[in-house]
């Protein structure tokens, strides 16, 4: 007798791989979520490592650290922020190699280090950037400096965030309150830039209303220049403003191609001393906003939907104001 053999037709073979391809289309952005949202902790857990950081350094210096520093008529060569809190984020052998007697330039080696607490697990560049013969490594957290002014070169005088060119103020002088004043917040590495066009040239000029504005003030443009030095005390490589909420776009076309870009007016020069004006703005690789360091060591996820009074309040630490964020 013949005995009957069972088997799969082709049209139950075709069904089973439908079914198959619809579970996995289902499934998919449930694992991309997953996983983003586990990227996100993580870089949360960076800021707030590096909150606390710059507490120590305060608690044993009895100020915060500088942005960088500048005298005038000096050449610029400041350390970053970054660099000034390694001894408190487990980097006390690489600080201790850092002679602050020399520019950064001068010690190659410091700036192609990678730091893996200055990078968010979402950035998939990762590579250095070679400027002026030096190789660079880049960061995702950029410290805030304020509002707009970025250096008043004929007065050393930095701008009205938490940190600055010069400053070493102590937590006493953050009258707006810790809980109201950003400390630091996610940025995109290799962001385009728009440098030294030299506008607005006015003293103390007031600060933009428009992305639009911003753009028309023109520049030199470099395709991936911002935030790729972290040991860098530039406010284009290791800082932010609070001009504009997270994710607010710049858009600016060079060649057909539209970049959405930071701003600076005029970067330090002692030939040319200017006041020097700067608008980079808080990115994030995290969907719907970006994460936030605030001065009291908290870290909020804050949504692009902000207001840009809100968010330029949270960058000054002695507006008056009073903000409160909404979850």
């Amino acid at each position: 007798m013949n005995r009957l053999r069972s088997a799969f037709t082709l049209v139950e073979l075709l069904v089973v791989i439908a079914i198959i391809g619809v579970l996995v289309g289902l499934l998919l952005p449930a694992v991309q979520a997953a996983r983003e949202a586990a990227r996100r902790l993580s870089c949360s857990n960076h800021l707030k490592q590096i909150g606390l950081a710059v507490h120590g350094f305060h608690d044993v210096y009895k100020g915060v650290p500088p942005q960088a520093t500048y005298t005038v008529g000096s050449t610029f060569s400041g350390y970053s922020v970054h660099t000034r809190i390694l001894p408190f984020v487990e980097q006390g052998n690489l600080f201790a190699n850092v002679d602050f007697n020399l520019g950064y330039a001068a010690q190659p080696e410091i700036c192609r280090m990678k730091i893996p607490l200055y990078r968010c697990p979402s950035d998939g560049r990762d590579e250095t950037r070679v400027d002026g013969g030096i190789e660079f490594y880049p960061t995702n957290y950029g410290f805030n400096i304020g509002t707009w002014l970025g250096l008043d070169q004929q007065t050393a005088q930095g701008g009205d965030g938490a940190f600055g060119y010069n400053m070493r103020h102590n937590l006493a002088a953050i009258t707006d309150g810790l809980s109201n004043t950003l400390a630091a917040a996610d940025v995109k590495s290799f962001t385009p830039a728009l440098l030294d066009g030299g506008q607005p040239a006015a003293a103390f000029a007031p600060p933009p209303q428009t992305p639009e504005q911003v753009v028309a003030y023109g520049g030199t443009f470099d395709k991936d220049y911002c935030h790729t030095q972290w040991v860098t005390g530039r406010t284009l490589q290791s800082g932010l403003t609070s001009t504009f909420p997270p994710n607010t776009k710049f858009l600016y076309t060079v060649s057909g191609v539209t970049y959405d870009v930071d701003f600076t007016s005029a970067r330090v020069s002692p030939t040319a001393p200017r006041h020097g004006y700067r608008v980079v703005t808080a990115r994030s690789y995290h969907p719907g906003g970006v994460n936030a360091l605030l001065l009291d060591g908290s870290v909020r996820f804050v949504a692009s939907s902000i207001t840009r009074d809100v968010w330029r309040a949270f960058g000054t630490r002695a507006g008056g104001d009073l903000a409160i964020f909404a979850e």
